[in-house]
């Protein structure tokens, strides 16, 4: 049998691209394959000496860091880096910490999938954050709302969620590809319901135009909640 090595603690961190698979159809799979490698790349490269990207899986990734405060400043890291990449999908993802089982590469545990749960729970821009990490998000002087107990699949309690309080970039989403556009980079613009929606080509606004209550809802924001 492999030997096995239990951590004393890890935060451990689940990213994924929002609006991935809306993208794919836009895109076609050639260019949402290069976007998730780009994806992976950009991570890389915000990792700190402690930090490590387990794996990839799709569009998500899957990181670990030995502390709370650590695993907020990858992941504000690494969304600093993907919002200034021109038409780079926002990101949602979810953080919490406690005790992990290695094994070769991977990773195992209950922590590992309650991160997993509360980053299915994240819309579009919104990271979710457990009671531990949440405390340490404070007492880095970051701004957290309480979303309160949430029920999770396979997780027999409620877990307390916290949102992590960031600049809401969804009004600069192409609600088609889900691409964030830098200022100044939409293509062109379409006001539907008092609110203007830019997109990053004519293909997009096209089919925005020919549907638009399916996109507009789909584009929901994280300041609306989970």
């Amino acid at each position: 049998m492999d030997a096995v090595n239990v951590s004393d603690h890890a935060a451990v961190a689940f990213l994924d691209l929002a609006g991935f698979t809306a993208l794919t159809a836009v895109r076609g799979d050639q260019e949402a394959a290069d976007l998730a490698e780009q994806f992976a790349a950009l991570t890389t490269a915000a990792l700190g000496p402690d930090d490590r990207l387990v794996k990839t899986l799709g569009d998500g990734l899957l990181l670990t860091s030995p502390t709370a405060p650590s695993a907020l400043a990858l992941v504000r890291r690494v969304i600093e880096l993907c919002t200034h990449t021109n038409r780079f999908p926002v990101l949602r993802g979810g953080i919490h910490y406690g005790p992990i089982v290695q094994r070769h590469n991977d990773i195992y545990g209950h922590t590992v999938n309650l991160a997993a749960r509360v980053a299915e729970a994240a819309v579009n821009g919104q990271i979710l954050l457990t009671q531990e990490v949440a405390a340490a998000a404070r007492d880095e002087g970051l701004t957290v709302t309480e979303g309160g107990p949430t029920r999770f699949r396979n997780i027999t309690a409620p877990v307390d969620v916290f949102a992590l309080d960031l600049d809401c970039l969804c009004p600069r989403v192409d609600p088609v590809c889900r691409v964030l556009l830098q200022p100044g980079t939409a293509a062109t613009t379409i006001r539907y319901q008092d609110l203007d929606y830019d997109f990053c080509s004519p293909e997009c606004a096209q089919l925005f135009d020919a549907s638009p209550q399916i996109y507009a809802d789909a584009i929901k924001c994280a300041a609306d909640g989970p």
